[in-house]
């Protein structure tokens, strides 16, 4: 199964316009944690996947990709 939450991850962080490095000094996290992610090598805890929702301007549901940009659930 695709890693729905490492693509819309990656996604956000190009929209951003920042580097991963400037996100990483502004969440206060490692540069490998932030990479990790979004290479989908491994997944936020409850806490981490709060903080990059918050973080990004979206919930938590759409960064796991249960719902689409206007809120419609999606099929799993």
């Amino acid at each position: 199964m695709k890693n729905k939450f490492a693509d819309r991850l990656g996604e956000l962080i190009g929209e951003s316009g920042k580097t991963q490095n400037a996100i990483c000094t502004e969440l206060h996290i490692p540069k490998q944690r932030l990479s990790n992610w979004k290479t989908g090598y491994t997944e936020p805890d409850m806490d981490a996947l709060c903080m990059l929702a918050l973080y990004f301007d979206v919930s938590t549901d759409y960064l796991l990709g249960l719902v689409d940009e206007t809120g419609a659930k999606m099929k799993l």
